[in-house]
């Protein structure tokens, strides 16, 4: 679950050639490739898109994402392991809940760190 990605998403080869696609492409790529029941910090999403220092863009990205989404949007939290939006938000409510369909587990408001990718 934890194991180590020392090369960006883009440069792997596993996804085929991504030097075509676009940032948001890229994003949703690296999205889709997290294991269920595990989390990565928007940070690292840009890092494996090979994007580094682009977090923000990360989490645009993922706001404007249809309401309908396949994407695990859900499985990306912030680099202190808390969900980004609002607490009292009924987002914030979806995205715990479904963490927690997936077997993560919280400690306070923090994921714990076990379920890093």
């Amino acid at each position: 679950m934890n194991r180590p990605l020392r090369r960006t998403f883009a440069q792997s080869g596993e996804e085929g050639d991504t030097s075509q696609l676009s940032p948001q492409e890229r994003i949703w790529q690296v999205v889709a490739a997290i294991p269920k029941g595990s989390v990565a910090t928007y940070g690292q999403v840009a890092n494996l898109a090979g994007m580094p220092r682009h977090a923000r863009l990360v989490g645009r990205t993922l706001s404007e994402l249809p309401e309908d989404t396949k994407l695990p949007w859900h499985r990306v939290i912030n680099a202190s392991l808390r969900i980004s939006l609002r607490a009292d938000s009924d987002g914030h409510n979806v995205q715990r809940r479904r963490l927690e369909a997936e077997g993560v587990e919280f400690v306070g408001e923090r994921v714990a760190s076990t379920y890093r990718w």
